[in-house]
């Protein structure tokens, strides 16, 4: 059986590193699962999620130079793209990065203002020498 980028079969763990678990795939092939491919929660360890000998459907997402990438978590996602966030700022969970930077940026700025004004109050105002 040729395996295709795309492709959901089923193998078994021979393996489990600190990166990532080894499958072994229908052909005799092995692929990698990357620590990051596991699950869809932050994975500390491998050996959380598997174990050596598990039986588990993997979908192939990478073939380089004879090295096979697997993933667990998007076995059960549709082959569909995720529509791209929206960039119009209607409302304030929707501003883009740069907005939301700019808008830190101008009120750390008022506030830096702010405490010069208090402190140079404090100390009798700009210019003043001490006798």
């Amino acid at each position: 059986m040729s395996l295709e980028v795309g492709s959901i079969v089923e193998g078994k763990v021979t393996g489990i590193t600190n990166f990532g678990a080894f499958v072994s795939l229908p052909g005799g092939s092995t692929g990698l699962v990357h620590i990051s491919e596991v699950a869809d929660a932050y994975v500390h360890d491998v050996k959380d999620y598997l174990k050596e000998n598990d039986k588990i459907k993997v979908k192939v997402i990478s073939i380089k130079e004879g090295k096979i990438g697997l993933s667990i978590r998007q076995v059960n996602k549709p082959d569909s793209k995720q529509k791209p966030m929206s960039r119009s700022p209607r409302h304030s969970h929707e501003l883009s990065f740069e907005d939301k930077l700019a808008r830190f940026l101008k009120d750390s700025d008022e506030r830096q203002t702010d405490l010069r004004r208090s402190t140079d109050a404090k100390r009798g105002g700009r210019g003043t020498k001490y006798s």
